[in-house]
């Protein structure tokens, strides 16, 4: 992304536009991994302070040609339903929708001029006015509770010695030293006096005014590095500049830090002070003044999301709950949450007006694509908001069910089962295994026909059944069930997820001799595993796999998770760990037809994990391909390679599997 190349702001294209259909008359014929990541993508929603406007992006594509980018638009609806306009266009996207707090404006993040700016605009049209001149760009914004001023992140800028170097072909670099910090600036809104307000080197992740606009509370770790996450603590900083003081210093992760309605506590996300390098987010609260944190009821799921405050001050979390994504209500006096929202799919991305009294959110289910709704907080009752598929025509989906069923050694497994296009009770039908990463990722009652790097309806279309079970170690069923593959990675994991296998095998739907395996990240760990373990498979795709986890854990940006997982690092005696748990160390039992995906600049799963196991497969014989997806990290995210990977997963797999 071209940052520091400045663009002429043309005004006229921010102006606000009437009444636009984004899909008028769209039909889409076959769901195929172009015309699923040719699909809008709806998000971000926010809430005018009165509740009365909300504003949302929509994200569209562009895969004419030699372009192949996504581009995000804003989009602003009353609440009663009168009105319903899309808000900026233009080549370059607009995102981070936030109203100003007298609610006359609404404020967005785009690159028209000099990178990442932030710029403002009258609800009732006009030009946009660009509030910020950051010279490396802003990252988040928030503005102050009176609107004079806003807050911004901007990562440090090269210094001139280090343009130079680079210029003159000079930039080595000497690894762990000359970080560039995001550091956060305060600027009245309409002046150019940006200036930072604190001194010394943070890594600033998070940060909230006070009510009163005096001060800023702000999570910090000590280096940019990734893995620097398990040192993050909480402090407070002068508006204006000044001192840092720090509110919570202690062992592991403290993060999200939110001042409470009345200024009088600040509310955080918590390991609770030791390090969970495995993953847990408490709940806690301490005095804004300083004192000793407290902890609140434990949620669910134990990995909290912050969203906000209701009228009467209780804290608002999302959290996943099984194959759901829910709200809850958690009281600041210790009592148990309440749950708001029903659990009949993904609730997310929630945002509460001032009042505390409404609030604006997501929802999808595997069959409804995602769209904005609306509630009142005290009487819940989605209300929808925006329109953008009521206009496209889809396909016939294939169906998805939840299933649960019972792993080896008694633990109860979820997953959800989506059966082919068409499918008739009684047919035998090939099934397709799809692991997730992690492992502590979850299948979530998510639109299927969203436009992703697996595109399920896609393979549902094309005959495939698919299975995504959540084993252990995955979030959603709670601290103990996230943490029961600790040194266990490929054992009872793989137990759950092959007797979900069978457990569709059982219900008559799967065919025992069409069986396909694909999974990324963590998933495609499993996927080396599984072909070093059985040979029930007919073909299987790993997609940005680990299978050496002593290399691993020295070149992944986040080794620290792999320690968590192993018990600590491979020396010291531990050595029989990771090689116990590593495919490589199996590879030899592989008969499996095995096809390789990697991004070429991945560094949390480097390219050297994909290298090392595709060189034993081919000098063992084994038919196998590899596949390198250029200007690619841990997964692609321009259009056109997302699609390209179901493509080349499904030529794979119809070598093998007849349909």
């Amino acid at each position: 992304m071209s940052r520091m190349i400045p663009i002429v702001l043309q005004p006229a294209l921010f102006s606000l536009l009437f009444v636009y259909n984004l899909s008028a008359q769209t039909t889409v014929e076959s769901w195929t991994p172009e015309s699923m990541v040719n699909l809008p993508v709806v998000g971000s929603p926010e809430i005018s302070p009165d509740g009365s406007v909300i504003a949302y992006t929509v994200r569209e594509t562009n895969m004419e040609g030699d372009e192949s980018r996504f581009t995000t638009h804003i989009w602003v609806a009353k609440a009663d339903g009168s009105m319903n306009r899309q808000f900026t266009r233009g080549e370059q996207s607009a995102t981070n929708p936030q109203f100003s707090p007298d609610g006359r404006y609404l404020s967005f993040i785009s690159t028209r001029d000099n990178g990442r700016q932030v710029y403002k605009m009258y609800l009732n049209g006009g030009e946009a006015k660009k509030i910020t001149s950051a010279e490396n760009g802003v990252g988040s914004f928030q503005w102050s509770p009176d609107g004079t001023r806003i807050a911004y992140t901007m990562t440090d800028p090269q210094t001139e010695e280090q343009r130079t170097r680079e210029r003159e072909r000079r930039d080595v670099t000497v690894v762990d030293t000359e970080f560039r910090f995001s550091r956060i600036y305060v600027q009245t809104v309409g002046e150019d006096d940006a200036k930072a307000i604190y001194a010394g080197d943070k890594q600033t992740t998070g940060f909230d005014w006070s009510p009163d606009g005096s001060t800023i509370v702000f999570a910090h770790q000590p280096t940019p590095r990734i893995n620097d996450r398990y040192e993050m603590n909480i402090s407070t900083v002068p508006a204006d500049s000044g001192a840092v003081s720090a509110l919570v210093a202690r062992e592991g992760t403290d993060s999200s830090p939110r001042f409470t309605p009345n200024g009088r506590n600040v509310v955080f996300v918590s390991h609770g002070g030791q390090v969970e390098g495995i993953g847990i987010g408490d709940l806690f609260v301490v005095p804004a003044a300083g004192g000793e944190p407290r902890a609140l009821a434990h949620t669910y799921d134990r990995s909290a999301t912050i969203t906000g405050f209701d009228s009467r001050g209780n804290l608002l979390v999302r959290e996943w709950r099984n194959t759901a994504s829910v709200l809850y209500r958690v009281p600041l006096n210790g009592n148990d949450p309440q749950l708001i929202t029903p659990e009949n799919g993904v609730y997310n991305q929630f945002a509460v007006n001032r009042n505390g009294d409404r609030i604006v959110f997501t929802y999808e289910t595997p069959e409804t694509p995602r769209e904005v709704y609306y509630s009142n907080l005290n009487r819940f009752s989605a209300q929808k908001v925006s329109s953008v598929f009521d206009d496209i025509q889809l396909p016939e989906f294939g169906h998805t069910e939840v299933l649960t069923w019972t792993s080896n050694d008694g633990m109860e497994i979820e997953g959800l089962l989506t059966y082919p296009v068409g499918y008739e009770e009684g047919d035998r039908i090939p099934l397709i295994l799809m692991v997730h990463g992690g492992p502590s990722g979850i299948y979530a009652q998510t639109w299927t026909g969203s436009g992703g790097i697996y595109a399920i309806q896609f393979f549902a279309e094309k005959g495939y059944a698919l299975l995504r079970p959540n084993p252990r170690g995955s979030t959603g069923y709670g601290k103990e069930f996230r943490y029961a593959n600790f040194q266990d990675w490929g054992f009872g994991d793989y137990e759950d997820l092959m007797t979900g296998v069978d457990k569709v095998i059982e219900m008559g739907v799967a065919d025992p001799n069409r069986l396909a395996e694909m999974g990324w990240s963590y998933g495609g760990y499993m996927t080396s595993w599984i072909v070093t373990q059985t040979d029930r498979f007919s073909a299987v795709s790993m997609g940005a796999g680990l299978s050496n986890l002593v290399s691993m854990v020295g070149t992944t940006d986040i080794p620290d998770y792999l320690l968590a997982h192993m018990g600590g690092p491979y020396w010291g005696g531990n050595m029989e760990t990771y090689e116990r748990h590593s495919a490589i160390y199996h590879v030899e039992n592989t008969v499996t037809p095995t096809q390789i995906i990697h991004g070429t600049g991945d560094l949390r799963v480097p390219l050297g994990q994909a290298q090392e196991f595709y060189w034993a497969l081919q000098e063992l014989g084994v038919d196998s391909e590899m596949i390198l997806l250029p200007r690619t990290g841990h997964g692609p995210t321009e259009p056109k390679l997302i699609a390209e990977v179901s493509n080349r997963i499904m030529n794979w797999f119809d070598k093998y599997i007849e349909r």
